[in-house]
């Protein structure tokens, strides 16, 4: 096992595509890497098949070498969170749920699940994270490639088990649901910026008309067993978030919100714990590296 073997706390994410990352876990990455620990962010792919939503950077070239421009995206957000390392696993974005970008053979989705899972245990055999954190089952969207990050994880988070070094916690992203209630009151109240503020790509779940989905939303995130602060931290978030253009519109209401909103609606990064190893847990915890320190 880890103990005894490594004294420098280590976090590992797994993503799907480039600002990924920093949606999910970007305060904590910024937090956690200012602390003092070694942070890494795993990309499954290069994210080729994504929509440029900036008009500005909406062109035939761009389009066509979207992998190398959100490549650059992410090296100056990661910057933006610290020092924040990063790998690829190599694989290409499998587009959206349905898209013809499903049946590439070179796609995220069409990768052998064993295959993808032995690549990330090379990259855990390398750094040795203590800690690490992926989707959950529903990749938080719904994206293929994000399901297939949280099922990779998995895979390789047991497979590690039997090593003579293993990781300790493996954690699923989630979300809130008493904040996305509020958030269903502020959509009734037509308050857009406070929408912005709580995740507004969830909003969507929320409605009355996708009860369906919201108790599969919820079915698959598992129960908030922690809590990690990243107020401190929001501004190198939204910095980073920034970096990301050809995915998050710079005009979106999401960056009118003002630095009390953002703390007031987003003071956390919320996680459910999936699986851990050889640790003294206490739940809830508000902190991914609690039982390991």
């Amino acid at each position: 096992m880890w103990q005894g073997v490594q004294m420098t706390l280590v976090l590992l994410t797994v993503n799907g595509h480039p600002d990924d990352e920093v949606v999910t876990v970007g305060g904590v990455m910024a937090r956690y890497a200012a602390e003092g620990a070694r942070v890494i962010a795993v990309m499954a792919t290069r994210g080729e098949c994504g929509e440029i939503v900036a008009p500005d950077l909406d062109t035939p070239e761009n389009r066509a070498h979207l992998g190398d421009v959100r490549t650059h995206e992410l090296e100056r957000g990661l910057a933006r969170l610290g020092a924040v390392e990063h790998r690829w696993l190599g694989y290409r974005d499998s587009g959206m749920d349905g898209a013809p970008e499903n049946a590439d053979p070179r796609s995220f989705l069409r990768a052998d699940p064993d295959e993808a899972a032995e690549r990330l245990l090379v990259l855990i055999r390398e750094v040795r994270p203590q800690v690490i954190v992926a989707p959950n089952a529903y990749g938080g969207d719904g994206h293929p490639d994000h399901i297939r990050a949280s099922l990779i994880a998995r895979l390789a988070f047991d497979r590690a088990g039997d090593e003579t070094w293993a990781p300790g916690k493996l954690y699923a992203s989630t979300d809130d649901l008493q904040r996305l209630e509020k958030l269903k009151r502020l959509l009734r109240a037509g308050n857009l910026t406070e929408v912005a503020g709580l995740g507004w790509r969830l909003a969507r779940v929320w409605r009355p008309r996708d009860e369906a989905l919201r108790r599969r939303v919820a079915a698959a995130q598992g129960p908030v067993t922690t809590r990690v602060d990243i107020g401190a931290y929001l501004g190198a978030k939204y910095a980073a978030m920034r970096e990301h253009r050809t995915q998050i519109d710079p005009r979106s209401t999401r960056f009118a919100v003002t630095p009390e909103q953002r703390l007031r609606t987003n003071p956390t990064e919320n996680f459910s714990l999936v699986r851990a190893r050889g640790v003294n847990l206490s739940l809830p915890e508000d902190d991914l590296f609690a039982g390991l320190r």
